[in-house]
């Protein structure tokens, strides 16, 4: 099980700069689905390159999927290189995508986010338009299976608008 708490402490303690996108972000909007992971657009500067590989350090990040025993050294300039990492660690499971479809990178969202508490940490959030839009754009069976649940609460709550086109 993911520790989704422990993880967004981890992220918090050091300061990383992200934005919660996907089952996490549907969760802190309301929504009833459950997710197994984490996921996060995370900044690409060097210095956030840097608060992220120590958030993550101490809880033995590894290629989700990988066979065991295959050599992974978790540091900037493996964040440098790659842009998406599925991660297993001993808090759990982590994705860290260097950008969403339907939405780009973390200064394509950091305007639109809004800061909510996500399993008992305040953070920055997808909104629920931009929340949409990726689940739109990504296409996925299960997050077109979602769209119904978001465009409810979005129409409940009229603080967020109207439904992105």
């Amino acid at each position: 099980m993911t520790d989704f708490g422990a993880l967004l402490a981890a992220l918090g303690e050091c300061q990383v700069e992200y934005i919660v996108v996907d089952g996490a972000a549907a969760i802190a909007h309301g929504s009833a689905r459950l997710t197994q992971d984490l996921d996060v657009v995370y900044r690409r500067t060097p210095e956030n390159l840097d608060r992220l590989v120590a958030a993550l350090a101490a809880h033995k990040p590894y290629l989700r999927g990988a066979p065991a025993g295959l050599p992974f050294l978790w540091d900037r300039d493996v964040l440098r290189r790659g842009l998406n990492f599925t991660l297993i660690t001993s808090l759990g499971e982590i994705d860290l995508l260097g950008e969403i479809p339907g939405g780009g990178a973390w200064e394509d969202l950091q305007a639109g986010a809004i800061e909510l508490k996500v399993f008992g940490t305040s953070c920055l959030c997808l909104s629920l338009p931009q929340l949409i839009r990726a689940k739109v754009a990504a296409g996925r069976p299960k997050d077109l299976e979602a769209l119904a649940e978001l465009e409810a609460i979005l129409e409940e709550d009229g603080e967020y608008g109207v439904l992105p086109d």
